[in-house]
């Protein structure tokens, strides 16, 4: 098993295709992204100088995988072939998990999402979080909030809505400010495959809290 991300060319490819993920990016003219984009980028090549440890976890085989193919196989029809075919060659190394303490019921049959880089790892870092989140087709990912992380999702395969604004196709970007509440519905005929970015201070990326917003109740 190889000790360092020099040693794992499949996984120095996939963060290559990371930071050209997120240089070709459009921004819309917003200059927010454009910053976002930006940190994400200096986090990928502050963490390949470091020459970082890699630490894999045993796979995981969560009910959601099962729709891992057809997402993978989707996304190679798309405008971001090259990085769905760098996700597909770490598949069978990727450790999907929940994070979350509590889960909706049958949510936990329905969504996982694999860190690729980041505190936990594999490639471990403290520069940025990167990695991937899948959905099941008619999934409702409930309302949720990152403290002091900006976050992107970029859509590889399938199609999703955040807050009911918009549709995101293949190619489309989300992005998230700090502390803004989010809630992402899926298509109900495929499943959806994101890739994902935090930035933000080190102790908010080493320390952040998983949990979903409590939905208000009416008086």
């Amino acid at each position: 098993m190889p000790d360092t991300l020099n040693d794992a060319p499949d996984w120095r490819y996939l963060l290559r295709e990371f930071y050209e993920l997120y240089r070709r990016m459009p921004t819309g003219g917003s200059e927010k992204i454009r910053a976002h984009l930006r940190a994400v980028r200096e986090g990928i090549s502050r963490c390949e100088k470091e020459r970082p440890t890699l630490r894999l976890a045993p796979p995981s085989q969560l009910p959601v995988i099962g729709h891992l193919k057809r997402a993978l196989d989707r996304g190679r029809l798309d405008r971001l072939e090259g990085t769905v075919r760098a996700i597909e060659s770490v598949q069978h190394q990727l450790s999907f998990q929940l994070g979350y303490e509590k889960v909706p019921k049958g949510l936990e049959n329905r969504y996982a999402y694999a860190e690729f880089a980041g505190p936990s790892g594999p490639v471990v870092t403290h520069h940025v979080i990167l990695g991937v989140v899948l959905f099941a087709p008619g999934c409702i990912y409930p309302s949720h909030a990152h403290k002091g992380i900006t976050e992107s999702y970029v859509c590889l395969s399938g199609s999703v809505s955040e807050n009911h604004q918009g549709v995101y196709a293949p190619g489309s970007l989300i992005f998230n400010p700090p502390d803004q509440t989010h809630r992402i519905t899926v298509s109900d005929r495929e499943p959806a495959l994101l890739a994902y970015a935090w930035v933000g201070p080190e102790a908010s990326l080493a320390g952040q809290k998983m949990v979903f917003s409590r939905a208000k109740t009416k008086r």
